[in-house]
């Protein structure tokens, strides 16, 4: 795997990869992990408040192309990665996903840049087990909803020639609601996790940030196109009560509530084919450490 990081870091020397929405959780994540892996010249990220040192202060929304005395300090970029976004936490409309999405691929357009991964999310599908990316797209929340119309209404940019690939991200640890309550919990204090007849909890798609990282540095240094979905996660689901135990949290059994999914995954062997993982990246404990990597001080 490090030689894989380090194929991609040479590939992107002269010219980075633009990270849209590094402030974000995901995107502070993926920064820290590119950045410990000595990707430093290889990836600049973007953000809408000043302050921050060799980054590109840049708000899409506000203007779709990139700032020209700041893209020309930066040159031109291999690939731009967008994993900005609106979730249902921010209490902004979700509609807001599509015009983020429209604004970055304007700008990418008009800075020549060709390849762009634009962060969608695995709530499109729906429920179900091993869906690959071809399944049918049910999503059952406003969410899901969301991300699936900003692929429908961006998918000319991939019909006009720009590689666009759309990655239906399962759960990042760290970023997820589980380890987000363990973060703020008591070390004493019981998380509660829905338990079903099986006796354990909920079988997601996850995966660790760096990994994830690994994952987006491989995709965007990429020699051969992309396709135009692409799931995004660990080869093997987990239960959160295994993740739970990895964190070395308690937690409580609860009956869960009508329409709870016991078993909601991903198939992940386009990625797997495409950008091989360790063997560890589908282990719990391994993905707890590196969601405490990113907050150690």
């Amino acid at each position: 795997m490090q030689a894989v990081m380090r194929n991609a870091s040479h590939a992107a020397e002269e010219r980075p990869v633009l990270l849209v929405g590094a402030s974000g959780r995901v995107g502070r994540m993926v920064l820290h992990h590119w950045r410990a892996a000595g990707l430093e010249t290889a990836v600049v990220p973007q953000y809408r408040q000043p302050g921050v040192a060799g980054g590109l202060l840049w708000d899409p929304l506000s203007g779709p192309a990139l700032p020209p005395t700041q893209a020309r300090r930066h040159g031109r970029f291999s690939a731009m990665v967008v994993l900005a976004g609106v979730t249902p936490a921010s209490g902004q409309p979700l509609e807001g996903n599509l015009a983020l999405a429209v604004a970055c691929l304007k700008a990418a357009r008009e800075a020549g840049i060709g390849r762009v991964l634009l962060a969608s999310s695995s709530a499109v599908y729906g429920p179900g087990a091993n869906l690959p990316e071809g399944a049918p797209c049910r999503p059952v929340n406003a969410y899901g909803r969301a991300k699936l119309a900003m692929e429908q209404a961006c998918a000319d940019w991939r019909a006009a020639g720009m590689d666009l690939c759309f990655l239906r991200i399962g759960n990042v640890a760290g970023a997820d609601a589980l380890l987000g309550t363990i973060a703020h919990a008591a070390p004493d204090a019981p998380v509660y996790i829905d338990t079903f007849d099986s006796g354990r909890g909920p079988v997601r798609s996850y995966i660790g940030p760096r990994t994830l990282a690994q994952v987006l540095q491989g995709l965007a240094c990429r020699p051969a196109p992309l396709p135009v979905v692409l799931n995004i996660a660990a080869p093997v689901p987990v239960s959160m009560d295994a993740l739970a135990d990895a964190a070395g949290h308690p937690w409580r059994p609860r009956r869960p509530g009508a329409g709870a999914q016991p078993v909601v995954t991903l198939d992940c062997a386009a990625l797997s084919a495409l950008h091989p993982l360790a063997r560890d990246a589908s282990d719990p404990a391994e993905m707890v450490r590196q969601w405490r990597a990113t907050t150690a001080p």
